[in-house]
């Protein structure tokens, strides 16, 4: 049995408790939970609680998820907006609120169960039967251009150049306060907080544990108390940006795990969206970009912040 801890934190403070955890921890959803908690798996200081339950900051939610059994993942007919495609790739603009690949109480209406109708069952197998065709990923509440292998050569091509650090990948973000530098970067180690496993945080360089994590920013647009960004990723690391533009205090907006405080927006979820991605394609040998458009609702929060 997995155990899992979490502090609320301050802008989850009068949530829900099932709706505490399934903001906390993207990959479960809120149904799962809710069932977890029927029966008595979450626990809020110690004891048992309804899903109706309304936490308190800094209140200790301990989670605990049964033995997972490897489930048979099937195709669903789920549309997919997809900007590229052959025979050994495809780029796919995730919208908003679509899990990446199955995890516990998450088995079904993911990517993956698209991407194996779409595909025909046609992906590479190097990451396993949860996550074929998936060389990296992006959370939940993230929109927009994802890279799927069709191949075992392709992945490991695609993979390859992730290692290296060569892939181009421009993000587009709206995060809280007005930035004073036009640019600039973070360059800060990451690791889960040993608080909150399911939070990661900044470390300083040569802590055991921490990886490199690598951010350039530049501000594209500044409004009264927010701004606009474009983000460069050196690195990958999980949750990178939310945590780097979080460590400038700066978090993004509707972020509901670094946000700093509930959006006046009735957003669901961080405003980041991945524009570009460019790779050197495994077939041709040649550099291509593709272009993810800004989300509806992307576009109509700058609207409404100009």
């Amino acid at each position: 049995m997995e155990e899992y801890r979490f502090r609320v934190p301050e802008e989850l403070e009068g949530e829900r408790a099932d709706k505490c955890l399934s903001l906390l921890m993207d990959s479960l959803s809120r149904s799962y939970i809710q069932k977890l908690i029927g029966e008595g798996r979450v626990l809020v200081e110690g004891r048992p609680v309804k899903g109706s339950f309304q936490v308190s900051e800094d209140d200790e939610l301990c989670l605990y998820l049964p033995p997972s059994r490897e489930p048979l993942i099937q195709p669903e007919n789920i549309p997919l907006d997809i900007l590229y495609e052959d025979a050994s790739l495809l780029v796919v603009n995730k919208p908003k609120g679509m899990v990446v690949h199955p995890a516990p109480g998450h088995y079904s209406g993911t990517l993956v169960n698209a991407l194996l109708y779409h595909c025909r069952g046609e992906l590479s197998g190097i990451n396993g039967v949860l996550r074929p065709g998936i060389v990296h990923r992006i959370d939940r509440d993230t929109t927009g251009s994802l890279l799927v292998c069709k191949n075992d050569r392709a992945h490991s091509a695609i993979a390859a150049q992730l290692k290296a650090h060569s892939i181009r990948r421009l993000y587009y973000a709206v995060c809280r306060g007005v930035l004073p530098r036009d640019e600039g970067t973070v360059d800060g180690p990451l690791a889960r907080d040993p608080r909150d496993r399911k939070r990661m945080a900044v470390f300083p360089k040569g802590t055991r544990g921490a990886r490199e994590a690598v951010t350039h920013y530049r501000v594209l647009e500044r409004f009264r108390e927010y701004t606009y960004i474009e983000c460069r990723l050196e690195t990958g690391r999980t949750h990178q940006i939310r945590v780097h533009m979080a460590s400038l205090g700066h978090p993004l907006l509707g972020d509901p795990v670094y946000g700093g405080g509930k959006s006046p927006f009735h957003l669901d979820g961080q405003t980041l969206h991945a524009g570009i991605l460019g790779f050197i394609h495994p077939d041709t040998g040649k550099y291509m970009e593709v272009n993810a458009p800004l989300p509806e609702y992307f576009v109509h929060l700058l609207k409404i912040l100009e």
